[in-house]
């Protein structure tokens, strides 16, 4: 998508802090962290939500999920981590490309605040 944040980031257009890419994903870390580590993991093909990503192409739904699990147990790995999507305007997503936030470092509340 030609004014897609995450997918100028993922195409080198626009800088961030990568941690980890390889096998259609990309992950950073997110420029408002809401825990000591917040990472972000996205396909680096546009799809806007999860169910799409999950409709036309699960094989990347599966890798975007084992690489979120991965980082968490790397950042989270003694207490655990929390993973979130968002999804659609009611779901609370405001950037229409899809990702996992990977949140680790603090206890997570529900509901968050």
């Amino acid at each position: 998508m030609e004014n897609c944040v995450f997918c100028k980031i993922g195409a080198g257009e626009t800088p961030a802090t990568v941690i980890e890419r390889g096998d259609g994903v990309i992950a950073i870390a997110d420029l408002n962290p809401q825990a000591p580590s917040h990472v972000l993991v996205m396909p680096l093909a546009h799809h806007a939500t999860i169910a799409e990503l999950v409709e036309n192409d699960p094989a990347t739904a599966g890798r975007l999920l084992a690489t979120a699990a991965a980082i968490g147990r790397k950042t989270g790995a003694q207490r655990g981590f929390r993973l979130v999507i968002n999804s659609g305007d009611d779901g609370g997503q405001t950037v229409d490309h899809v990702h996992v936030h990977v949140l680790a470092g603090r206890p997570m509340s529900w509901p968050p605040g």
